[in-house]
């Protein structure tokens, strides 16, 4: 919990409401909280399903870990306080995005529950889809796009997830991804069947 520095500020209530943006929208808005270990495919299934969305007419748009960092979150490293931190200022920036009617797609790491738990507790009632993507640490391993895995193991890169900082899957999340054995598509889809299943994507 971040404590509140600024003084005499006052709160402004919008004059256009969130449920009339939704109108706009034609869709409610929400955040869909992919999480999971380096490499597991996150922001491929992420970006995937916003190109999904995109061509059925529904507005979403994608916050990607790496992304926010080279702005809004630039001046945070990867300690725990800083994790906590960058993952805050996502889930404020997810929660503007819901009240303008607008799928916000993230995909972060997020090791830590406490974290995730409090960007839900900012949110609405359906409002917050966590998305597990689960992939073995193996499968992450072997993929390894960046190299980080490989400087991690060689002590070259402390403080990585799953290596030397531990990674907390989510007890109770709205859904699971087999990212060991289904193709970036087959995930995708899922993800679609469950936002049509949930009637997220109409009013």
């Amino acid at each position: 919990m971040t404590d509140q520095k600024a003084t005499n500020i006052t709160w402004h209530e919008h004059s256009v409401s969130k449920q009339e943006r939704w109108n706009l929208s034609g869709h409610r808005g929400a955040v869909l909280w992919f999480t999971g270990l380096s490499a597991s495919g996150k922001s491929t299934v992420a970006n995937t399903v916003d190109h999904q969305l995109h061509a059925l007419g529904k507005r979403s748009f994608v916050l990607d870990g790496d992304n926010i960092r080279m702005g809004l979150n630039k001046n945070l490293g990867f300690s725990a306080e800083d994790r906590a931190e960058n993952i805050r200022r996502i889930g404020e920036v997810g929660k503007l995005f819901v009240n303008a009617g607008v799928i916000a797609i993230t995909a972060f790491i997020s090791p830590y529950r406490r974290d995730r738990d409090a960007v839900r507790a900012l949110l609405g009632e359906g409002e917050f889809i966590e998305i597990y993507m689960n992939a073995s640490l193996a499968t992450c391993e072997a993929r390894d796009p960046k190299g980080l895995y490989k400087k991690a193991r060689a002590g070259q890169l402390k403080g990585f997830t799953g290596i030397d900082d531990p990674y907390e899957a989510p007890e109770k999340p709205e859904l699971v991804l087999d990212g060991d054995n289904k193709s970036i598509d087959e995930l995708a889809d899922d993800v679609l069947k469950y936002l049509q299943n949930h009637h997220l994507l109409s009013l």
